[in-house]
């Protein structure tokens, strides 16, 4: 049977994938299955609970901001804690290192560059299982891959913790604006409890079962589309360009269309000008697809489209582009050498690829026919040989006869 999506207002209660719709509520107002709960881990309440935040980039300052700006007690960790100054501004606690944030709070959350650094904070000599004791819960909202994920829950579970991998959909202006889609798995008790911190900085949870690595996946196909999209919206740009149409006009026409989408929109214009303010770093989309087509390897699943859009945004990081807004793929899209079909072209090697194994199948065949002709003329020859032997032997047989 297959898995029923679901998308209802927070309040109810129902089977996966659950989901946690915003609604214009206090955090407090949430209610829950209480047998889902642990007697240890209670429901986040802004005044009662204290929060930890791991990772002050562009996403994390954000998230973390609005948490204190609802009323709750958070205390924030960098590698370079002069970023958590704008946080320390607002209130926010000042952690020595990721132990001691877990240490000090209740439920701490994460949001990392990426998988090495989820699991250097995770599982280091300072990390994040070493503050772990019963009763307390660790979100990671970073993007990783789904080994990753279970990596780190199996640690925070055997230090005791529990565990929810939450990464999220949306880049810098939803995560200012407490907009963000988390595609959550892991334990339901922790969803439970944390479901009140992640109305505050989202609009809806998807709750994906209790296998973690079902939240990586999600959103690395997510992040796949998106980069997909954002690839061939760059082509279509340019294309319109060199074909002497004005970029402003297919934007207005893409918008009217069956096509239409919010990133057009809102990309679109400042690409038109190639200009590539940061919302979601180039460099953290080409890890995306790279992890999407591991994933795609590891599931026997063809990613052609994706693997021609991550060479763009490889080319594009090698262009200098990695910390600049992952729309600054329009830069690889517009270059001399990506649109000239060169030898290097992923067309030009599938039709060599295509050519050599035309060429090796007729020399296989044609082997075969001049082994099956041998084979036939050798059977000949042993057939004339046999007659040549049986003659000479009625031959002998006479001549003894005659004696």
């Amino acid at each position: 049977m297959g898995v029923q999506s679901l998308l209802v207002n927070k309040h109810a209660c129902f089977t996966a994938p659950l989901c946690y719709k915003k609604q214009k509520t206090t955090p407090s107002s949430f209610h829950h299955h209480p047998s889902a709960m642990s007697a240890s881990l209670q429901t986040a309440e802004p005044g009662k609970t204290r929060v930890g935040f791991l990772g002050m980039g562009i996403m994390g300052k954000a998230m973390a901001h609005n948490l204190i700006k609802a009323g709750y007690d958070v205390t924030v960790w960098n590698r370079s804690s002069s970023a958590c100054q704008p946080l320390l501004d607002q209130g926010a606690t000042l952690g020595s290192s990721p132990a001691a944030v877990v240490d000090a709070t209740d439920i701490t959350l994460a949001m990392l560059s990426d998988p090495r650094a989820c699991v250097e904070v995770a599982l280091g000599p300072q990390g994040v299982v070493k503050g772990l004791a019963s009763g307390k819960g660790y979100i990671d909202v970073s993007t990783v891959d789904a080994a990753t994920a279970a990596q780190v829950e199996a640690a925070v579970h055997k230090g005791g913790g529990m565990y929810l991998e939450a990464p999220v959909s949306g880049s810098k202006k939803p995560a200012e604006d407490g907009q963000l889609i988390f595609l959550t798995a892991g334990d339901r008790a922790l969803f439970d409890a944390g479901a009140p911190l992640l109305d505050v900085m989202g609009k809806a949870s998807f709750y994906l079962g209790d296998s973690a690595g079902n939240g990586a996946n999600m959103k690395l196909v997510v992040n796949m589309i998106m980069g997909c999209m954002m690839a061939s919206f760059a082509e279509g740009l340019a294309l319109a360009e060199k074909s002497g149409l004005k970029k402003e006009d297919l934007l207005e026409v893409i918008k009217l269309g069956a096509i239409a989408a919010p990133m057009f929109s809102m990309k679109g214009p400042t690409m038109i000008q190639q200009q590539y303010a940061t919302a979601f770093p180039l460099k953290h989309q080409q890890k995306d697809l790279r992890l999407a087509l591991e994933l795609g390897g590891a599931t026997d699943q063809r990613l052609d489209i994706a693997r021609a859009a991550n060479r763009l945004y490889e080319d594009a990081m090698g262009g200098n582009y990695g910390d600049a807004d992952f729309s600054a793929v329009m830069e690889a899209v517009m270059s001399k050498g990506m649109v000239d079909v060169g030898e290097d072209s992923e067309a030009q090697r599938r039709q060599q690829l295509y050519e050599i194994r035309a060429e090796a199948t007729m020399l296989v065949e044609s082997i075969e026919d001049r082994a099956v002709e041998a084979v036939e003329a050798a059977q000949a020859e042993a057939a004339e040989a046999v007659k040549e032997v049986e003659r000479l032997r009625l031959e002998l047989e006479g001549l003894k006869g005659e004696k």
